[in-house]
């Protein structure tokens, strides 16, 4: 469960890597819907992120306790590992200030415009080929992205920007991820992320502060959870695969926050949400069969 490991290129691992993407998916949309309905309720979404990171960061820090080796270990990259935590923050309050206010599918759509970033990305900074097909794939992403914000037009939602901006922050989240591959254990990166957000967010949550009731507090601490897991299988799903390969996969959050926003909040599926849908999807087959291609050119 925690050893690290050098990046495999067996069809194994490649299975491995996408079923723990997937699993990533429905936790994060999971728990994104949860963030809602307490904010339906009345809480601030200052506390929700709070409770968010600090609950993350307690689960993975008492599953790292006995690991005192790992616990301690000083990092390779430290301010590498400082902004990918203020990225993440910024990105989750980035979403959930949209989630409020906009239908969490359509939010969850432009935001999962991340890992089309992140393949273009990955070429300057991780040093990762970019081929024609990749700026394909990042064509039809922003193609998507507009038809569901459809700019211009009077009853577009603001906040779907937010989401937008909320994509970027991800996106660098997720390059960061990549780069600490093998050079940081993966639970110390996991910490790491989420420690800095706590910090942040302890020293500003207060001027929001309203009491939960008991089942509110039940639900605070179910966002951690899910949180952490769902960083964890991204974490791990990185160390059996290229980030260019694995990250359109996480489009797979677009029809779990879809699946669950519907079903909990009515939200409707708009015309304009499926259309961009199926580009934001599409660009992330064009990537999954350049992916193909390419292993069979080197076999």
């Amino acid at each position: 469960f925690h050893k690290e490991r050098a990046l495999p290129q067996t069809s194994r691992d490649w299975i491995f890597a996408i079923s723990l993407s997937v699993l990533a998916c429905f936790l994060l949309a999971g728990m994104d819907n949860l963030g809602k309905i307490l904010m339906r309720d009345g809480l601030p979404a200052a506390q929700v992120v709070w409770a968010r990171y600090s609950f993350h960061t307690l689960l993975v820090f008492l599953v790292l306790l006995p690991q005192k080796e790992v616990l301690f270990q000083r990092s390779v990259h430290p301010w590498i590992q400082f902004f990918r935590g203020l990225s993440l923050l910024a990105m989750t309050l980035c979403a959930y200030n949209a989630f409020k206010h906009a239908p969490i599918g359509e939010a969850t759509a432009i935001m999962l415009l991340a890992p089309l970033i992140v393949t273009l990305l990955a070429g300057w900074l991780l040093k990762e080929k970019v081929l024609w097909w990749h700026w394909l794939a990042a064509l039809l992403g922003f193609s998507g992205v507009i038809a569901i914000t459809q700019p211009g037009i009077e009853n577009t939602n603001p906040y779907l920007y937010l989401a937008l901006v909320a994509a970027f922050f991800y996106a660098f989240y997720l390059l960061m991820t990549r780069y600490l591959r093998g050079r940081d254990h993966t639970l110390k990166t996991l910490l790491n992320a989420t420690l800095i957000g706590s910090v942040v967010m302890s020293l500003v949550v207060l001027p929001y502060w309203q009491s939960p009731t008991m089942e509110q507090w039940m639900v605070l601490i179910s966002l951690g959870v899910l949180g952490a897991l769902g960083h964890f299988c991204i974490i791990k799903a990185y160390n059996f695969g290229d980030a260019s390969s694995l990250s359109p996969l996480l489009n797979t959050q677009i029809f779990a926050a879809a699946l669950f926003s519907s079903f909990i909040f009515d939200d409707p599926l708009t015309t304009g949400f499926i259309v961009g849908a199926l580009f934001i999807i599409s660009g992330a087959i064009v990537l999954w069969l350049g992916h193909l291609k390419r292993l069979d050119g080197s076999r």
